[in-house]
């Protein structure tokens, strides 16, 4: 697999990243005109076994439809070991998804199994794995390392709440540990991470106060499981006007300065170097890549 799907530090922008559960062929069609930066075809939770291979199918036919426009398609399959994941692998490489969303990982020879099935099947995919389990989070580091296809760690809280019989609160206290190791793997590979959905898609109040905690701890965007949601994810992930203002001069000046043959600038009294000027660029392609997807979109 190419290399450039191990970097989560690309410009493709994953603030909102909206799952459509697989059998809602109305959901399908709206998700052509919501402005979510990825949209997931849900073939996992939100279908009931006897309607898997239904989902499969009506989810292959929505990607084949188009007009998604820019927007990252992904595919959220079964687990690995289950009746349905190879089927719903082979599905994902024929119809050409951009990413397929594993879930259950519970170590590296999972992602190297589905990263070999897709292989086979000669797929452009990206592996996006889903950390939900304590066998997970313990092996975080394993697992982003496991394959070249893996581009993205995903949090799935719910199941890991559950298996550690922890309440969870508005900071996530519990949780935090898991959070943070899964964060830190990510960045170790080179890996982009998305954060856990959150439940309650009425409460909009607590939605923005865990997309804040989530930008904290470092995340790149938000898994959503309501079009309200979508809005509020991407302002939160999403960088303001007052940040690539800042990226711009900080840009500037070290050109300025690269010009006079000096490796630093000094911009209002600080040292800026070339780690900085990195992050700076980082985020203004990011930005410009937002700003084309929602003049795609009309936003």
């Amino acid at each position: 697999m190419a290399e450039e799907n191990r970097s989560g530090a690309d410009a493709r922008p994953r603030r909102s990243c909206l799952y459509m559960p697989g059998t809602n062929s109305r959901a399908h069609e709206k998700a052509r005109e919501l402005a979510a930066d990825v949209v997931i075809f849900d073939l996992e939770d939100s279908v009931a076994p006897a309607a898997k291979a239904g989902a499969r199918d009506q989810v292959v036919a929505a990607i084949a439809a188009g007009g998604f426009g820019r927007r990252e398609i992904a595919i959220r399959v079964n687990a690995m070991g289950t009746p349905w994941a190879e089927d719903d692998l082979r599905a994902a490489a024929a119809c050409q998804a951009g990413a397929v969303v594993l879930p259950k990982v519970s170590g590296p020879d999972d992602v190297r199994a589905a990263a070999e099935l897709l292989d086979r099947e000669g797929a452009g995919a990206a592996l996006w794995a889903m950390v939900e389990s304590a066998r997970a989070v313990l092996a975080a580091p394993e697992i982003a390392a496991a394959h070249g296809r893996l581009a993205m760690l995903t949090m799935g809280l719910e199941d890991l709440a559950k298996e550690l019989k922890v309440e969870v609160d508005g900071a996530r206290t519990a949780l935090l540990y898991a959070l943070e190791r899964s964060v830190l793997a990510a960045r170790a590979a080179g890996l982009g991470i998305i954060d856990a959905v959150y439940p309650a898609f009425n409460d909009d109040e607590g939605f923005a106060a865990a997309c804040a905690h989530g930008r904290m701890l470092g995340f790149d965007g938000k898994q959503v499981i309501h079009p309200r949601q979508v809005a509020p994810a991407n302002a939160a992930f999403g960088p303001d006007a007052e940040r690539v203002a800042e990226a711009r001069r900080i840009v500037d000046a070290f050109e300025a300065a690269a010009a006079q043959g000096e490796h630093v600038a000094v911009l209002d009294g600080r040292m800026v170097e070339a780690l900085h000027v990195e992050e700076a660029r980082r985020l203004l392609a990011l930005d410009e890549a937002i700003a084309k997807l929602e003049d795609e979109a009309g936003r």
